[in-house]
């Protein structure tokens, strides 16, 4: 069988990709981020933040795959952290690499969503 190259173009559209793996662990969900988190990719983990209909939510988001994030993911992780505590639940995230953290501090984002780490920290209780 035969390798197959990517062309530029799949790889251009691959790169500016972003996967989502929602898992749960003891009634926590986990969302497991890879990527870059933009305009284009943004809805993805819109959908996976939606928590309509749970009773104190708890969610971790692990962003130490997250290439590149931009105010779109700003915008949904506020946004997530305002319906998660307005119903009593938390939202973490765990172990964001140095660009999206530096992210995360320059609009303070940081001062309102716990950032930990590791997903190990952002699990415990």
């Amino acid at each position: 069988m035969a390798e197959r190259r990517m062309t530029d173009a799949e790889q251009a559209a691959h790169a500016g990709s972003l996967s989502v793996t929602v898992t749960a662990t003891d009634g926590i969900r986990v969302l497991s981020l890879a990527g870059e988190l933009d305009h284009d990719t943004g809805e993805a983990l819109r959908q996976a933040l939606d928590v309509t209909g749970t009773a104190r939510p708890r969610i971790v988001v692990d962003m130490r795959r997250v290439t590149f994030m931009d105010s779109t993911g700003i915008n949904l992780l506020v946004a997530a952290y305002q319906t998660v505590t307005r119903d009593g639940g938390w939202i973490r995230l765990a172990a964001p690499t140095d660009s999206v953290l530096r992210t995360l501090q320059l609009v303070g984002v940081d001062d309102l969503i716990d950032c930990r780490t590791t997903l190990r920290e952002a699990l415990a209780p």
